[in-house]
């Protein structure tokens, strides 16, 4: 944890120096906020901060409560065989490289030879040139990721799904309730916990979109909507050798996220009295 997590921390004083690889953290330029200010007046600021908030938060507001209703559906099922099978079937897609992952998509969305609009000219439509439009490039981003992470994201609600007391739910029946109001009165309020937990942690990473699977799926058609915080760091910093404004442009994005996590979680603490701290 300290070699790791803690020892690298070191090198956010760079954010604030005009770094040079050759004179090293100690002996480059300090130049306090300049990295800062460049980077919020840069022309792709507000193009990244756009970007990334929208696919986050259609992240979140999308693939969040899919994992929990999945989780309740599947644990309804009274055949043993079926559920375990639908349960491997759902956790199947996460194992996939995200490599083959986003050239699926490319192939799938292809205009020439894509199955989607292979369908699409079935129907009488014309082929959409999904991977070149910007506007499209979230909804591709977002639903890729509910298809391959959402059987996964499902596991820990099935674990605490299985902490339900029997004698509640056999209270329930002689109550009259019927599969509808157990789920609503008994199993949801056992997952309400950890629900809370994962939204906050949800909340905190608002702005941490992955650079690969973007990167991947990029093309110069498509850059004005699918630029994000994570990806332009990678170029600023790998390619353009940039180090400077490329971790302040990180630690920028690390401030917010820490931020927006320690306002959500005491939010939660007020309002539910489950958070994280």
């Amino acid at each position: 944890l300290c070699m790791f997590d803690y020892k690298p921390m070191y090198g956010i004083a760079i954010a604030f120096q005009d770094y040079k690889l050759m004179d090293g953290i100690a002996g480059s330029q300090y130049v306090g906020l300049e990295n800062f200010m460049r980077l919020f007046s840069s022309y792709w600021f507000p193009i990244l901060l756009k970007n990334t908030i929208s696919i986050s938060v259609l992240t979140l507001a999308l693939s969040f409560p899919l994992p929990v209703i999945m989780a309740l559906m599947v644990n309804e099922v009274r055949t043993p065989w079926l559920k375990k099978g639908f349960q491997t079937i759902s956790y199947a897609p996460h194992f996939i490289s995200i490599v083959v992952v986003c050239s699926m998509v490319t192939l799938f969305l292809s205009p020439s030879n894509g199955v989607i609009n292979r369908l699409i000219e079935l129907l009488g439509g014309e082929a959409v040139p999904f991977m070149q439009n910007p506007n499209m490039f979230k909804w591709i981003y977002v639903i890729s990721g509910i298809w391959q992470n959402t059987g996964w994201d499902a596991i820990i609600y099935f674990a605490a799904l299985s902490s339900v007391d029997p004698q509640l739910l056999e209270a329930a029946d002689m109550d009259g309730a019927n599969r509808i109001q157990k789920i609503v009165h008994v199993n949801l309020p056992v997952l309400v916990p950890t629900i809370v937990i994962l939204f906050i942690l949800g909340c905190g990473s608002v702005l941490n979109v992955g650079y690969e699977k973007v990167y991947l799926l990029q093309n110069a058609m498509n850059t004005p909507g699918s630029e994000v915080i994570s990806t332009y760091v990678y170029k600023m910093g790998l390619e353009r050798n940039d180090f400077s404004f490329s971790t302040a442009t990180g630690l920028f994005n690390s401030l917010i996220n820490c931020l927006v996590l320690v306002v959500v979680n005491g939010i939660s603490r007020r309002v539910s009295e489950t958070s994280l701290w």
